[in-house]
Order: structure tokens, then C-alpha cells, then sequence
């Protein structure tokens, strides 16, 4: 793999009665590695295709600016037969703390590109491959983020990645300067009972809007009095986290405003977005609104809107937890009084169809709870027998 970061010396004779020589250390210009597709999921999430050292099938990684590293699912791992260590080192989420092992020395070999001596961290992700139907086989971060310049078309869905050194950023867009540790952390405008701006870490791997701490909108009193709030659930390192789910008047990154955002607010007992230091996160449900360059070696990143900018945010309620279980879409989580509940919900009901959609798919399934307000029909099996339940799915904008 080509050395990146090299350096030209350029020397310029300036002549006006006299001879003066300056030097100046010119970069060099990063150069295109590789261009391949990325699948889109529910709430903006990237999932690319990439192999590790010799083995043959393709995994699933999901693309995390909120990663501080590089993982691979705990079931990957043994069926890859790699090698473990201990590490005493913790990693921390929304719903806990974790101990992990480290699989040392792997290459990742992503369409056209190698990368080579990467240290994985290890996580179960099987929650996760649930949540979205897809096997997540691990997480793509910092390790890997750092060593790059990396573009993200979500008009397209391809990512290109380049060499470290000088690029040409497109008209159109604002650059970033965030605060970099190993997660970017960037200023952002929430205004809706006051404004307030708050640093946030910038996560691609957060298939939501806005996640806020509990303590930072009680300290700064950001919500409007009086706002309506829903119980809801999210899912993150840990397992299982019980949240609240409303509306803000307006978000703004950069020059760039939105209006009416859902916004996740949660009791951040693990203290993930070290608060006071941070508000919380903006997720890829926001982000995906923009065409990304992801430039860490420079601590920039560049957003463009894209043709998504204007696109309506998920603002639709039912209370259920649907999940992927052998291959079949199961409501497991119920939210008491809300119109899953109400409609007669239980856990363990198969979804056999929602809207005279048979697809099967969970993506699918998602999108049409997302995409619909009022009546929903759906047809589920309860204990291998048929039944129908209408359910009146809410609009959290209205009380």
C-alpha cells in the first residue's frame, strides 16, 4: 500500500531588483485508493462489505464516527478462529460498561484497498442484527478513519477513500473544525424553550436524530414547558435503554437550520457524553442529510447538503420493538399505553404483514411504521394463529 504524507519542497525566486528565495513545505495532493457501494439502513446507517486477513466471505461493517476504534462481533470471531487477549480495557455505551478482548494484527480488506495492522476490539452485536435484519459482523471507526481522507455520497451510496494530503472540497458546503480525541466533537445550536449551544459528538453510527443527556436538557433547560414527551426504547452497547422521545423547535449545524427534529433524551448513567463537556450526540439520522468528507488526518469535515436535506424526519410513534428472530419479524417490546399496546400487542406476536406488505423484510416493516399516521392494519400470528390488529399510529408533533 502506497506511503502517504509525503512532503515537496518548492522553491520560488521572486525577483524585484534583487534575487529572494522562500521555501515552502507543500503537502501532496491525496490521491483516489478506492470507490465502492454502501447499504443504507433504517435511521441512516452505513453498512459497507470488507474482508479480514485470508478469510472468504464478505462481512458487514458499520461506518462510526462515533467508534473510538475498530470491533468485530463476538460470533464473527469464532466462526474467523481468531486469536483473543485480555486487555483490562473497558469501552462504554448508552445502556453500559464492558470489558474486551482485542484480536491484534488483522488486515481489513475493504474493494481495492488493504489495510493492514489493525487491532479489533470485540462486541456482541447480535442485538443489532436484530434491530436491523442484517448480520452486523462489526464497526468501522477511528482506527480505520484516521489513516484516511474518506468521502460519503448518500445520494449515490458510494464512499471513496483517498490518501492523506491536499483536496479539492466542493462548493456549496461548510467545513468543520471539530475537537478530536478519537471522536469528533462539534458545536451545534438546539433553540426551542431557549438557545443553547453545546458541543456533540458527530456519530454516524447513531441511527437516530438527536440523543441528549437527561442532566445536560434538565441543567439548561432546553425543552419548551409544557412539551409533549413519549416513552421509547433504543438500543445501543449494553443492550436495551428506556428514553424519551419529543421534538425541538430547531437544530442548526453550522449555517445549516432544521426545523421540528425528533430529539431521544436518556439518563446517561455511564456518562457517555461527558457531560458537561458535551450535550450529547447528532446521529445519521441527521448527518445522512449531507454528502460527508470525513478528513481526520486534517480534523476537518466538510458537509454538503444532498438531495435528502429536505426529507421528513421519522416523527411517527407506536411503542412496539420489533426485532429479527430466526428469520422471522417478532414484536418483543411493548411500551405500556402506548398505540401498540392499545391496539392489543403482545410480546412474542409474529408480523406477518403490515399494509398488505408480505415482504418479510424488517427494513420494510420499519419504514412503513415510520412512513404512516392513523390507522395501520397488520396481521400477526399469536401463537400460530391468525389475527388483525388496527393500530392508530401517532404523529409526536401533535398532543
Amino acid at each position: 500500500m502506497k506511503r502517504v504524507g509525503s512532503i515537496i519542497l518548492s522553491i520560488i525566486i521572486l525577483t524585484t531588483g534583487n534575487l529572494y528565495a522562500q521555501e515552502e513545505f507543500v503537502q501532496e495532493p491525496a490521491h483516489l485508493l478506492t470507490r465502492f457501494p454502501f447499504v443504507q439502513l433504517n435511521g441512516g446507517i452505513v453498512v459497507l462489505k470488507a474482508k479480514v486477513d485470508n478469510c472468504v466471505d464478505s462481512l458487514n461493517f458499520v461506518l462510526d464516527t462515533g467508534s473510538g476504534g475498530i470491533s468485530l462481533d463476538s460470533t464473527t470471531v469464532l466462526e474467523l478462529g481468531l486469536p483473543l487477549k485480555k486487555s483490562g480495557r473497558t469501552i462504554r455505551g448508552i445502556a453500559g460498561l464492558k470489558l474486551v478482548d482485542f484480536a491484534y494484527d488483522h488486515t481489513l480488506h475493504l474493494k481495492g484497498l488493504d489495510v493492514p495492522h489493525l487491532d479489533f476490539h470485540i462486541n456482541d452485536y447480535g442485538l443489532l442484527s436484530s434491530v436491523y435484519g442484517v448480520r452486523i459482523d462489526g464497526v468501522i471507526g477511528f482506527s480505520f478513519l484516521r489513516r484516511f481522507i474518506v468521502k460519503v455520497n448518500y445520494d449515490d451510496l458510494m464512499i471513496e477513500v483517498y490518501t492523506p494530503g491536499v483536496i479539492k472540497y466542493p462548493r456549496g458546503g461548510y467545513m468543520m473544525h471539530p475537537d478530536f480525541s478519537n471522536l469528533p466533537l462539534h458545536p451545534a445550536m438546539i433553540n426551542d424553550g431557549r438557545n443553547v449551544v453545546t458541543r456533540f459528538i458527530f456519530d454516524t453510527g447513531a441511527g437516530l436524530c438527536l440523543l441528549l443527556s437527561k442532566d445536560f436538557v434538565e441543567d439548561s433547560s432546553i425543552i419548551k414547558k409544557g412539551r409533549q414527551v413519549y416513552t421509547t426504547q433504543a438500543e445501543g452497547l449494553g443492550g436495551k435503554k428506556v428514553m424519551t422521545l419529543t421534538i425541538v423547535k430547531e437544530v442548526k449545524i453550522g449555517p445549516y437550520k432544521f426545523k421540528q427534529v425528533p430529539v431521544h433524551i436518556f439518563d446517561d448513567e455511564f456518562n457517555v457524553t461527558s457531560y458537561p463537556l458535551l450535550g450529547g450526540l447528532i446521529g445519521n439520522d441527521l448527518l445522512r442529510r449531507f454528502n460527508l468528507i470525513l478528513n481526520y488526518p486534517e480534523q476537518r469535515i466538510y458537509i454538503k447538503p444532498n438531495a435528502h436535506s429536505f426529507e421528513n424526519f421519522d416523527y411517527a410513534y407506536t411503542g412496539l420493538g420489533i426485532y429479527q428472530v430466526d428469520s422471522e419479524i417478532k414484536v418483543i417490546d411493548i411500551i405500556p399505553g402506548s398505540p401498540g399496546d392499545l391496539a392489543g400487542f403482545k410480546s412474542g406476536d409474529v408480523i406477518f404483514s403490515i399494509e398488505n406488505n408480505y415482504s418479510k423484510n424488517i427494513q420494510a416493516y420499519k419504514n412503513l411504521f415510520q412512513n404512516s399516521f392513523g390507522k395501520v392494519k397488520v396481521v400477526i400470528f399469536r401463537n400460530k394463529e391468525p389475527m388483525i390488529l388496527s393500530m392508530t399510529v401517532k404523529d409526536i408533533r401533535k398532543k
